[in-house]
């Protein structure tokens, strides 16, 4: 897929995960639907990381990690740790699914929120792809 629509589709996932995060979560249905919204976010930001780098001359690898690695070396990401825990919390929900795991990461979700607008506004700039509203 090209970067330019990856991006697009990445702007859109971000402003569903945005708008589900502002519903109040009474409900299990509420915060899986929000950790489903996280994790196809999630899945077109490392793969607008990769197909970017690509397009850069880069190689990034094919895995979500070996991308991240590439992002924090270019500065599209500031602070690995929290895409580290973003990486883990995509892992955890994919591989097994455990209750209580899941209430964990769905506390876990605002706070990504910010890194995931700074990545794409850096991907975006890269780009020259005007920001898309999220």
């Amino acid at each position: 897929m090209k970067p330019e629509q990856l991006l697009v589709d990445f702007a859109q996932a971000l402003s569903q995960l945005e708008d589900a995060l502002k519903i109040n979560a009474d409900h299990d249905v509420i915060r899986a639907g929000c950790i489903q919204y996280f994790e196809f976010t999630f899945e077109l930001a490392w793969k607008s990381i990769k197909s970017t780098a690509e397009n850069e001359g880069l190689d990034p690898g094919g895995s979500p990690k070996s991308c991240l690695r590439v992002a924090f070396a270019q500065k599209w990401i500031e602070e690995e740790a929290i895409w580290l825990e973003m990486l883990n919390a995509r892992n955890r929900m994919l591989h097994t699914y455990d209750a209580q795991d899941a209430l964990t990461i769905y506390d876990q979700l605002p706070a990504f929120i910010k890194p995931l607008t700074e990545l794409l506004a850096h991907l975006q700039h890269a780009f020259g792809v005007g920001a898309a509203k999220h």
